[in-house]
């Protein structure tokens, strides 16, 4: 269960976010006033704080994430503003934003994206060696096994995967991917991550009893050794996504 704190001062937005939150089992907070979610971002234990921007008076939630690491708080935020344009998105995580997503957005990419950031801070400094069922990845040395086989791979191919391993049985969006992998922060239009994917599933699949690269049909992909973890990801992002995100 994570401990949420969302400032937004749109309440309709704030409450889709907090109750998409809830049903999913994690505790949301809501603050709509500017120096109250600063004294809330900077007095109680967060897992993650999802921070607006454009709050009451004219104050810029950068701000108060700007105040936060002033002050030493080391909590994830994820700046989730209207303000898209490239230059704002640089803007936000310069500040110190462990992340940015713009609106409109769907809740299971912000769920998502929440569950990536938490994994990543819960999990501390970053192991040298990935597992999962019987494929290692070797982060120094760049090399993939399988079962005891040598995977050779290209050197994308081989960031896809190792940010797949670094994020188990979790969906990953196709935005998540591209800003991770491709460093892009915007979509190309390209079905870049569609080919990747197949020749990645290809070699690393190919021959194998259980397959661990699995399509969540209309979100992204997720890596799990139970392909029943992946059609349960697809039902809960359907669902989800069935609910109009409020622009």
């Amino acid at each position: 269960m994570w401990h949420c704190l969302i400032v937004e001062d749109d309440e309709v937005n704030a409450r889709y976010v907090a109750e998409g939150l809830r049903d999913s089992g994690h505790e949301a907070t809501v603050c709509t006033d500017a120096a109250a979610g600063l004294g809330l971002a900077m007095g109680r234990h967060w897992d993650v704080i999802i921070l607006d921007r454009m709050l009451p008076d004219g104050v810029d939630g950068l701000s108060i994430l700007e105040a936060m690491r002033s002050a030493g708080r080391k909590t994830p935020v994820i700046v989730l503003s209207a303000l898209a344009a490239l230059d704002e998105r640089v803007r936000g995580l310069k500040a110190g934003g462990d992340d940015y997503l713009a609106k409109p957005f769907a809740l299971p990419e912000l769920a998502a994206r929440i569950e990536a950031l938490v994994r990543r801070t819960r999990a501390g400094a970053d192991p040298t060696r990935l597992a999962i069922g019987d494929l290692h990845v070797d982060l120094l040395n760049h090399r993939v096994e399988r079962g005891g086989r040598t995977i050779a791979l290209q050197p994308r191919e081989f960031r896809l995967l190792a940010y797949m391993m670094a994020n188990p049985r979790q969906v990953l969006t196709r935005t998540m991917l591209l800003e991770a992998v491709w460093d892009y922060r915007f979509d190309p239009q390209t079905n870049v991550i569609d080919v990747q994917i197949s020749r990645l599933r290809q070699k690393v699949d190919s021959g194998a009893r259980v397959p661990l690269i699995h399509t969540v049909r209309g979100i992204g992909y997720l890596l799990a050794e139970d392909a029943a973890v992946a059609i349960e990801a697809s039902a809960t992002a359907a669902a989800a996504d069935a609910r109009q995100a409020p622009r």
